[in-house]
């Protein structure tokens, strides 16, 4: 890209910067923090310690078949809510719970211009996720085939204890169950069915949730987490939990 160039798209947003310079960028090591961060075109750095992270943090062995996860297309998120809707009617949410939602902040693109950056948020369905490992009845689990971290209902107290481990604020109080609730990949509403899809995944206009099995290399989930042209990031990963859930751009 000339310099010229790179001076005229100084103002605008990352997002209107076309993919394939994007990529280029990548494939040179420099990775344009502007994505993410709020930053110009010119903001760039080495994108090799962002690849080693997630690297670090990406299985090499997988435990469970499938190993289900899901990736998050920010850029492509336009907060239509239907993935939310999806997800109440399909799994008999209360309007006061939530097993997804949508983050809304606004990014600096220029001097005197914000942008709107959407961000899906579920639960991440850790490795090592804290919520089990606190809750005193073992209401919370890794199902043993998917790795789906999963609530057994009768036998929560509503503790809240896992809320409060919980590094993603993905659990909520269902007062109709008395017991806490989550996202658990719809996995008795839809997959157990025989659906590829969760809900929010089937229901959203514009490709951003992506779903599938992290453990199949021709899955799109495999291909766009070890894509190595690509930025991919988890949430809080100081936490040690490990998700399953990853966010990129494109």
């Amino acid at each position: 890209m000339k310099i010229d160039e790179l001076k005229k798209m100084k103002n605008e947003g990352v997002e209107h910067l076309p993919s394939e310079e994007r990529r280029n960028f990548l494939r040179m090591g420099l990775l344009v923090t502007g994505v993410f961060a709020g930053g110009t075109v010119l903001s760039l750095r080495s994108a090799y310690p962002v690849r080693a992270a997630i690297e670090g943090l990406v299985l090499k062995n997988y435990p469970y078949k499938p190993h289900y996860s899901m990736v998050m297309r920010l850029d492509r998120c336009i907060d239509c809510e239907r993935c939310k809707e999806a997800c109440a009617k399909t799994n008999n949410v209360p309007s006061y719970g939530y097993r997804t939602t949508i983050l809304e902040r606004e990014l600096p693109i220029g001097p005197d211009e914000k942008m709107r950056q959407f961000m899906p948020v579920l639960c991440n369905h850790c490795n090592q996720p804290p919520c089990v490992r606190v809750c005193p009845t073992k209401a919370t689990f890794k199902d043993k085939k998917t790795g789906i971290v999963m609530m057994e209902y009768k036998k929560c107290i509503g503790c809240k204890t896992c809320m409060a481990a919980c590094p993603y604020n993905a659990r909520y109080f269902n007062e109709e169950k008395r017991a806490i609730d989550k996202c658990n990949f719809c996995i008795d509403t839809r997959l157990a069915k025989g659906e590829k899809l969760t809900a929010c995944a089937a229901a959203c206009p514009a490709d951003v949730r992506i779903f599938g099995d992290l453990s199949d290399p021709d899955s799109r989930v495999y291909k766009l987490v070890h894509d190595p042209d690509r930025v991919t990031w988890v949430l809080r990963p100081e936490t040690g939990a490990r998700p399953n859930v990853f966010y990129t751009q494109g």
